[in-house]
């Protein structure tokens, strides 16, 4: 069995303006899967990366996280053995979700000064990253640990600053 598993989705419509960009699922699996890696994660996981657009990660902010405006990445973890999800005894073990906004990326890539690769290979990393436990909104201690993981996975993808 593969240690880990990353499943990602591109909402309809996406797949074309990800290709003229040069941009492809295949980045942001490696990206997820550099985290684990280097994170250390004990396989098999599993972890699905859903691409989509403005519109649908404000959505998912609104009704999951009860702010009303859009994101650029959200992670929805498993919550755990007290988490809704039933594990399989012999399959992966499911650690959650991740949901990039298209849109957030390429404007804060452009912000930012860098390819838009970086931007959409950093928020993959950032959302594994919460997935694993990791959270910036804990204090400056916490948000530069965070930092310097995140760090750490982009340059070995070749991504660095």
């Amino acid at each position: 069995m593969t240690e880990y598993v990353v499943e990602v989705t591109i909402e309809a419509g996406l797949e074309e303006r990800l290709a003229a960009l040069g941009l492809d699922a295949a980045l942001v699996e490696r990206a997820v899967l550099e985290t684990l890696r280097t994170e250390g994660v004990a396989g098999p996981v599993e972890v699905g990366v859903l691409i989509a657009d403005d519109a649908r990660l404000h959505a998912l902010n609104r009704d999951y996280r009860g702010i009303d405006a859009p994101t650029d990445v959200l992670s929805f973890g498993d919550g755990g053995a007290t988490g809704p999800f039933v594990s399989q005894p012999e399959g992966p073990r499911y650690l959650g979700d991740i949901a990039i906004s298209l849109e957030r990326a390429l404007a804060q890539a452009d912000e930012y000064g860098h390819p838009p690769a970086r931007e959409l290979a950093y928020l993959a990393v950032h959302g594994a990253l919460h997935l694993l436990g990791h959270d910036h909104e804990h204090g400056p201690d916490a948000a530069a640990a965070m930092r310097a993981r995140e760090e750490a996975v982009l340059a070995s993808l070749g991504l660095e600053r």
